[in-house]
């Protein structure tokens, strides 16, 4: 029996880009385009309607932008992948903290969109490669600490070596190989932190540890 298509929903406010994203998605068997949103309030009631499980969300809409939109899904379990023109948007740390799991660039390719949109709608944390740990370290750097160090004092040695590492852009495998344990112990480890530092997804893991001094914006 094989699994139900991932259910996206399109948020632009440009019909001609709404219109080339539902076309280029169309041509996975796995993927599904439940709806289009023309701007953030658009998309926030059609996602709370049609309960996707991922909506494409452009950065600067009208009416309501991506931002504010994604702040307001934050309760329905409804990933998001944020869509943006430029690498070092303005926009993106505080895309970030309001829940966005994933940061692509409008020139990805196709076959990078369709794995964007399978890992985030996995669960994972996904940046547009030019944007990963250069852009969340200097939003870091810029703002002033939002996590005291303190926060971290929960996690066992063990947990705080896996979040820096899930800082440094390393995905389940290559962290397990790095600390030459299964998969499984690598997935309990990620749960744990998530849970104890209060986080809904890698993402804001990433940005807590860059937040708390854990991982140095610049360094390693």
């Amino acid at each position: 029996m094989s699994e139900q298509p991932l259910r996206l929903v399109i948020a632009d406010d440009h019909e001609l880009v709404r219109a080339g994203y539902a076309g280029l998605l169309a041509t996975q068997s796995d993927f599904e385009v439940a709806g289009t949103a023309k701007d953030g309030a658009e998309a926030v009631r059609i996602c709370r309607e049609l309960t996707p499980d991922l909506v494409l969300m452009d950065v600067r809409m009208p009416v309501m932008d991506g931002i504010e939109a994604t702040a307001r899904l934050a309760d329905t379990g409804i990933r998001v992948l944020m869509l943006t023109t430029f690498d070092l948007d303005e926009h993106v740390y505080d895309a970030l903290g309001a829940g966005a799991g994933g940061f692509l660039l409008k020139d990805v390719t196709a076959e990078k969109l369709f794995d964007a949109v399978r890992v985030v709608a996995a669960g994972e944390a996904l940046l547009a490669p030019t944007v990963t740990r250069r852009l969340i370290a200097e939003f870091a750097r810029l703002r002033p600490s939002a996590r005291p160090a303190a926060d971290l004092a929960a996690l066992t040695p063990r947990e705080t070596q896996v979040l820096r590492l899930i800082a440094e852009g390393l995905s389940n495998p290559e962290i397990a190989a790095r600390l030459h344990v299964s998969e499984e112990t690598v997935k309990t480890h990620v749960s744990r932190v998530l849970a104890k530092l209060g986080l809904r997804d890698r993402t804001q893991a990433v940005v807590a540890a860059y937040e708390s001094g854990l991982v140095i914006p610049g360094g390693r």
